[in-house]
């Protein structure tokens, strides 16, 4: 299993309270595990077409950003052992 921190407005839109968590050693697999878990969800945090990120979420574990990395490519160790939470954030813009 994976521990995922949502933002509050998407923990609201999932009815959820906390962490969740759900199976998925990928940031791909831990999404998908969140949509259909979710279905609320979808469409939040990528586009269900391509399939690539929204331009305002991130997602970090480990402090360390894997919003630009490959979303197949394993999540760290700490997190698959439930050590560390996977982390959506909602980016901030303004000026």
């Amino acid at each position: 299993m994976t521990r995922v921190v949502l933002p509050y407005h998407l923990r609201n839109l999932a009815k959820v309270d906390g962490e969740v968590r759900v199976e998925g050693g990928t940031v791909a697999e831990v999404l998908d595990a969140l949509e259909v878990a979710h279905p609320a969800l979808r469409g939040t945090m990528r586009d269900p077409v391509t399939g690539k990120r929204r331009s305002f979420v991130r997602f970090f574990a480990c402090q360390e950003d894997l919003s630009h990395a490959g979303h197949d490519e394993p999540l760290p160790a700490e997190v698959l052992e439930e050590k560390e939470p996977f982390l959506v954030v909602g980016a901030m813009a303004g000026g």
